[in-house]
Formats: C-alpha cells, structure tokens, sequence
C-alpha cells in the first residue's frame, strides 16, 4: 500500500485503473460454476439440447426462420452522391459473397445456444466473374477489395482466447479438424457476437443456460419412463430350478444346467440383461416341482403422474426463451389472445438480437470494408433491417381508417403503394386515374334564404 494518501490519488486521465472482473486463466474462461458446463463440456451439452431436445430445437428454428424473412438493407447517412455510392456499393458487396446474407445470419445465430459465434472476414479482388483466381471471382470487375466470405469458427474448434493487459479479447486461438493445426485469429480481421457482454466475457452467456437444470432433469425422467415402459411390457424373467442345483454340492453336470438357465434368464432383454432364479415350488406332497420359465409383470399403474412432470419440465424450457408459445394448444387450451402476445414479446426479443447484429456490422465490419477502398469516414453507410413482425392486415386496416375518419391521415398515392407492397397486392394502373366520389348537388328544398 502506498505510504501517503497523496499517492492514491495520482493518476493520468488516459489511464485504466481497473478490470472487468473477468475470471480468465491462460486464455481460458472460468466463469461458469457448474462442473457439467465448463470448457468443451458445455460445447457439447449445447449441442445435445439444440440436436435432441425437440422444444428447444423447435424455439431455435422459430427464431432462425423469423431471421431469415427479415428484409435487410444498406442505407447512406447523407443524400450526397458520394453517400449513397459507398451505400451502393457496401450493398453490392453484401450481395457478392460466396454465401447468401441469409445464410450468414443462420450461422450468425449459432450464438443463441453457445452464447457466442466468432467470424473471421475474409476478402478478395473483385476481378469478375471470369477471373482465373476463384478467390477473386465476383459479379463486379472494377478492381475494389470486397467480402470473398464471413466464415464462422465453430465453437467446438475454440482452443483458447487471447486477453490484452487491460482484459479485452485480442483473438481467438483455433484448434480445427482436419489438420487441428493451431491457428491465432486477431479480432482485428474478424467480428465477435455474444448475447450478451457482461465482464466483456468473449463467450457471453448461452440461451440454454438457464434451461439446462429443467432439460437435464426431463433427460433422466423421460430415459427412466421409457425403461419402465420396457419392463412393464416384457416382463420380469423368472425360471425355478430344483433345489439342489442351487446347492454348493451340486454336481459338475446340475452346475452347467444351471448355467445355461442363467444365461437364458439374462438374455430375455429389458433394457438391461436381468433375471432372477428361484428354488422350485414343492407340491403337497413335498415333492419339487421341475424347472418352471416364467416372466413376472407389474401391475401396470404408477403411483407418479410421468406425463404431468415431463409437462412441467418442457414448460420451464419454453418459458427460459420467452416461447412457452409453442406449447398453447397441445392440452386444448390456450386462447389466440394469448397467443398472440406471446409471440410479440418473443418477436421483441429477437428483434433485439438483430439490433445486436447490426451493430457489429455498422461498427466495424463496413468501417473496415471501406477504408480499404480508401473512402471516408463521414460517408459511411450503416445496416438496417426490417420490422421482424408485421402487424395483421385487418388489424391494419381498421386503424387506417380510424385515423382517416379522424382526420389525423389522408390517403394518397405513397400510402396506397405502401398497403398494396405490404399486402402482396398487384401494383396499382398507372394509366388509371383514382375514382373519386362527386360531391351530391343540392335539393330546391335546400336552396332558401337561410341556406344561401
């Protein structure tokens, strides 16, 4: 500790005092605290929920699906011609990958289960599409440096990450088949999206996070309702033998009997290789039965409603994403009220994942693009993207013409395209003109003096 008091107070503006807090060693996150979720366990118990589970796979493709119907577009930040020319061409590049835009935003959403997806960006000449080099292929030949792909890193082939003094990622070390050559990404040539930044943790938080204790849990119910099921249906092998044979006097011959009664007990299979092998019954004379081959069978009732736990349990997980949506209608309940404002408010969620993704996009993937076409920075375009919810065309309908009766809108020719481009309907004539009512003459009745 410092000897005076002065010497607490002794910093430059420009310094960094502190961390984020953020438990790394050697490139390695250790944050979590469950033992089943740290380092490549949690990798793979994310990809267990996201390939088996069918609500959480059902939620994931809700999402993807709702993603990948969202209109995107490159708009300039000025009305000069030099605005909208590195809007334009910001636009051409997003349209001259190797892989569709959409596509990227699937693989852009893989951060939804790990919490994380790592980009790396890479470029190319543009050449044309006849160029010799396919590395250099395009639609355009005007010689400009654009995006030849942003491939993903995959999760699972993360080795560790790289911190700078001050805590921030500087990269991603990759460790990927074929080859698991040991490869350093720089986050200068790549884009990192997380769920969410807290202790700017590289690898955010997983969506799955807070279902993993109600999945682990429905995993173990519904693996032991399926063994009770088998047991239930084929029965518990039982096979009675002579009492001596179970002696340990009994001969060489009785014991090979015995052991082929036992192996034939153990494979009537019941998930396991089980049975059980009883002394015979004597009859009323004391004597012993023989051999007897049985399956003894339960009573076919629980005292525990399975189905009500796995219920409770699969709720639980659509409610950790906001979409215990999916799950109206499967009792015959759930009304479309309710529906309906659930699937808003999971649309609000999403839509602030795509706020996310523009962000990253706008903040450096296009700065990066064009400053290496040489243009400036005050003509930089941003991202945008569309409303992921449209609102329902009688919903719509109702409020325009509460607003018209009002007085608050006036149709005209921008609204109407507007409706017909909204409602999928057929571009107006523009040969035709609008028919528009005639105002109603006066009555003679009408015409008097007060009237004039």
């Amino acid at each position: 500790m410092p000897e005076k008091n002065d010497e607490l107070h002794e910093f430059e503006p420009l310094d960094i005092l502190g961390r984020s807090g953020l438990d790394a060693r050697s490139g390695i996150v250790q944050e979590e605290w469950l033992r089943q979720l740290k380092g490549t366990k949690a990798v793979k118990a994310y990809l267990e929920m996201r390939d088996n589970d069918p609500i959480i796979g059902s939620i994931l493709y809700a999402i993807k699906a709702l993603i990948r119907q969202t209109e995107w577009s490159i708009q300039p930040t000025g009305d000069t011609p030099a605005h909208i020319e590195a809007a334009d061409f910001v636009e051409e590049c997003r349209t001259d990958m190797a892989h569709s835009w959409h596509d990227l935003l699937s693989e852009v959403m893989s951060m939804l289960p790990f919490g994380w997806s790592y980009f790396e960006t890479v470029y190319k000449y543009r050449r044309g599409p006849d160029a010799e080099d396919g590395s250099e292929r395009s639609k355009f030949n005007d010689g400009k440096i654009g995006w030849r792909k942003i491939a993903l890193r995959a999760q699972e082939t993360l080795y560790k990450w790289e911190f700078d003094e001050d805590g921030s990622a500087t990269g991603m070390w990759q460790q990927a088949p074929p080859n698991y050559k040991l490869t350093f990404i720089p986050i200068e040539k790549a884009l990192l999206f997380r769920t969410e930044t807290h202790k700017n943790n590289p690898e955010g938080r997983s969506m799955l996070r807070n279902a993993y204790r109600s999945w682990y849990f429905l995993k173990k119910i519904q693996e032991l309702e399926s063994i009770g099921v088998e047991r239930d249906l084929a029965g518990l092998p039982v096979a009675l033998v002579p009492i001596e044979m179970l002696s340990p006097n009994a001969s060489a011959s009785q014991q090979a009997t015995l052991a082929n009664i036992f192996e034939m007990v153990r494979k009537v299979k019941r998930n396991e290789f089980e049975g059980v092998v009883f002394p015979a019954e004597t009859d009323a004379d004391g004597n012993p039965s023989g051999f007897k081959f049985s399956l003894l069978t339960s009573g076919g009732r629980r005292p525990v409603d399975v189905n009500e736990i796995i219920k409770r349990y699969e709720s639980r997980i659509a409610v950790s994403f906001l979409a215990d949506f999916v799950l109206l209608g499967l009792d015959g309940v759930g009304s479309f009220a309710l529906s309906s404002n659930k699937t808003h408010l999971f649309a609000q969620a999403i839509g602030a994942y795509l706020k996310q993704v523009s962000e990253i996009f706008n903040r450096f993937a296009i700065p990066r693009l064009l400053k290496m076409n040489g243009v400036s920075p005050e003509f930089f375009p941003e991202i945008k993207y569309a409303d992921i919810e449209t609102p329902d065309i009688n919903e719509l309908a109702g409020a325009i013409g509460a607003l018209s009766s009002a007085g608050v809108l006036t149709p005209d020719d921008e609204l109407e395209k507007w409706i017909r481009d909204f409602a999928n309907m057929p571009p107006p004539d523009l040969n035709s003109e609008r028919e528009t009512a005639a105002p109603e003459p006066f009555s003679d009745d009408l015409m008097s003096e007060d009237v004039e």
